[in-house]
């Protein structure tokens, strides 16, 4: 049986081991914050924005968000179903209403007549996610959210270094917010960051990451209970070492989605991540959908692929369908019917950093002879 297949995973080379090393053993003292202050620069000026953030998830950089927008108690934001939970979480830590918004049917994003279509009068702030690195039609979600004053975090957790309409992912909206997780394009094992041009929502949010303290407060004089969302050196080390090399760390994600588009070409009732025209997709996750009349559901497939020894991940559920929102207020099945079409059907392929592209045509030939014996 093949070597077993790993679903994502990063690329380290002795760049990184080398500033993690250094961080280590110099990012003391004076020189506590030499690597923080680096990668928030040089990440600032990748996506294009005034200022960057570094913490220690993303999810810490959404809640973030949100209280420096002033999202609280009887507010609602809206959220796509489709998505991971920690997009919509930190609604709830604020004490706002999560609202579930359904998804386009070919770029598996936000659908941007499903946001115009949730927006109440309570509608503070919309999170449009930037799926398996993958943009919405964020020209018409800014155009809905300026036209009935809607701030705009844009989740590209998923997304750095893809683009739209030539701007960098997460530099889209009021906020950007993005995920260094170990199975991310490029990580720092845990960590996240959060940008903007706001100073005030950067000023407010680097306030409420320590803790409550006024900047330069010496003497542990809090103003205010707040948060520790703050991201260690060593994690700021190989976050700069990975931004360094994120040309080559995109180019590669992007060349793994050609051999499965290669392998998987004219193949019937199987669909693969989009690319619309003006839009750069960085594919973090390689996604296959298979037709629905077909009725082969994900979970028969992960389990069988997994015996094949491929490693899989399922499309994400509806949040609206699983059981922590089961108690909490959520859009019928039946209004966001393109997500509960597609989920059932969709599962992420292997396309780790160091998958090779033999692997993936074993991946490709197992997965076509499964649908093909069903």
């Amino acid at each position: 049986m093949a070597e077993n297949i790993p679903v994502s995973g990063p690329s380290i080379t002795q760049k990184e081991i080398d500033y993690v090393a250094d961080a280590a053993a110099h990012a003391w003292y004076k020189d506590a914050n030499m690597y923080h202050e680096r990668f928030e620069k040089a990440f600032a000026e990748y996506v294009g924005v005034k200022y960057a953030m570094a913490l220690p998830s993303c999810t810490s950089a959404i809640h973030l968000a949100l209280l420096a927008l002033g999202v609280g108690p009887g507010d609602e934001v809206i959220v796509p179903d489709i998505t991971w939970i920690a997009s919509a979480a930190p609604i709830h830590y604020v004490g706002a209403t999560v609202v579930f918004a359904d998804i386009d049917p070919l770029t598996w994003c936000m659908s941007a007549e499903s946001f115009q279509s949730c927006i109440t009068e309570r509608t503070k702030a919309v999170i449009p996610v930037d799926l398996y690195g993958n943009i919405p039609d964020m020209d018409a979600i800014r155009r809905i959210a300026k036209d009935h004053h809607i701030a705009i975090i844009e989740d590209a957790a998923e997304a750095i270094g893809s683009e739209y309409g030539g701007q960098k992912a997460g530099s889209l909206g009021d906020v950007g917010v993005f995920s260094f997780h170990g199975s991310k394009t490029m990580t720092t094992g845990e960590g996240g960051m959060l940008v903007t041009d706001s100073k005030d929502i950067f000023d407010r949010s680097s306030f409420l990451r320590d803790h409550g303290r006024i900047p330069g407060d010496r003497m542990f004089y809090n103003a205010e209970v707040a948060y520790k969302y703050k991201m260690s050196s060593m994690q700021a080390a190989l976050g700069l070492a990975q931004l360094e090399r994120i040309e080559e760390l995109v180019n590669r994600k992007r060349e793994i989605f050609s051999w499965y588009k290669e392998e998987l070409h004219g193949i019937a009732d199987l669909t693969l991540n989009c690319e619309h025209p003006g839009t750069k997709n960085t594919y973090w996750m390689v996604t296959v959908v298979v037709n629905s009349e077909r009725n082969i559901k994900k979970e028969y497939l992960m389990d069988q692929l997994a015996q094949k020894n491929i490693d899989t991940r399922p499309f994400f559920h509806p949040l609206s369908s699983i059981p922590a929102y089961a108690d909490v207020p959520r859009r019928a099945k039946e209004e966001n019917p393109v997500s509960y079409a597609i989920s059932p059907y969709g599962i992420n392929l292997p396309c780790g950093m160091n998958i090779t592209q033999d692997q993936v045509r074993y991946v490709c030939s197992q997965l076509v002879n499964i649908i093909n014996k069903y």
